[in-house]
This record gives structure tokens, C-alpha cells and sequence, in this order.
């Protein structure tokens, strides 16, 4: 199985309110973030992180890294340049780079983290805004169904198949 998520911020104190993320401290985020992930995903499933996997931690992001299941493959997005640099990638990613493009069985897909107005395929997988509507090209990319949201604020803090992105993305577009 393959799976997209992006902007889990382990280890961000300051997601959980900027993103009224339903977590009283770190520790329950990074706890619950760590075990939904765990009872999806599969040692030989496949899951794309989208960008800002880890941000501002106090733990190592490689322990996090340990702990979680499948091959990864990692979209570098803003806040992973402060890590990335300390630790061997090739440890616990199958890949990594600033986009990529996929098949996804329904067409070419580009992955990056930053929404992008211009891309390779019939979809972008991005990051980056979160659950937040008040950016402002949230008015443009709302009304593109061909881009598709896999940060953790709209996709239930687990990682997503690409159906359930698209139906995460359909629901959230409706409702903002």
C-alpha cells in the first residue's frame, strides 16, 4: 500500500495551537502521531512524507524515525532543512529530495511541499498550509481539485491513501 502525509512537526510545541490540533502537550501529539501511523502502516507499505516531518524537537528525529513502520520516502519541506543535515538519510529513507513525481494509478502525480500553481502530471501532493485558509492563495488553490492537501490537520493525523486524500481534500474544500 502507498500513503501520503505531510506536516506532522514532531516535536513542535506550537502546532498544536497555531493548528488547534486536539492535543493538550507534545508528548500526547507525538504519541498519538506515532501510533496511528503504526496501526495503518506496514513494514512493506510505502509512505511519501510530504515535508515538515520533525520541527523544533527536543527528541532526536531520528527516534521518531525508529519507531515508525513502512519505507519512507521523504519530500523535503521548510523546516526538515534543520535536521536533515545531522543524521543519515540513507538510514531510514528509501528516498529523498525537494519534489518528486509519482504514478499514483490514476495519473502522474508531482509531490512537494510547497503548493505549486505549475506542475509535472495531473496532480500535486503538497504540504505546507496545513488546515489554514487564511493564506493567500488558499482563494486560488481551493479551486484546484487536482491539488490535493496530505498535511495531518485535514487527513486525520494518519497517513492516507491517495483515494482518501482526494475525498480528505473534496470534504475540506467543501467546508472552507
Amino acid at each position: 500500500m502507498i500513503y501520503y502525509i505531510s506536516d506532522l512537526h514532531l516535536g513542535h510545541e506550537n502546532v498544536i495551537k497555531m493548528c488547534s490540533r486536539p492535543f493538550e502537550n507534545i508528548e500526547e501529539m507525538n504519541e498519538a502521531l506515532i501510533a496511528a501511523w503504526n496501526k495503518r502502516v506496514h513494514k512493506d507499505d510505502t509512505v511519501y512524507i510530504v515535508g515538515d516531518f520533525a520541527n523544533r524537537s527536543k527528541i532526536p528525529p531520528e527516534e521518531y524515525l525508529k519507531r515508525l513502520k513502512g519505507k519512507k520516502y521523504l519530500i523535503i519541506g521548510n523546516h526538515d532543512r534543520s535536521w536533515i543535515g545531522g543524521i543519515d538519510l540513507s538510514k531510514y529513507f528509501i528516498g529523498w529530495s525537494s519534489y518528486a513525481v509519482i504514478n499514483t494509478g490514476r495519473g502522474k502525480a508531482t509531490l512537494c511541499h510547497f503548493p505549486m500553481l505549475a506542475f509535472e502530471g495531473k496532480f500535486l501532493i503538497h504540504g505546507h498550509m496545513h488546515n489554514n485558509t487564511k493564506r493567500p492563495y488558499w482563494s486560488y488553490l481551493k479551486t484546484m481539485d487536482n491539488a490535493l492537501n496530505a498535511g495531518v490537520d485535514i487527513n486525520g493525523f494518519i497517513p492516507v491513501t491517495f483515494d482518501e486524500l482526494v475525498a480528505n481534500n473534496e470534504e475540506f474544500r467543501k467546508n472552507n
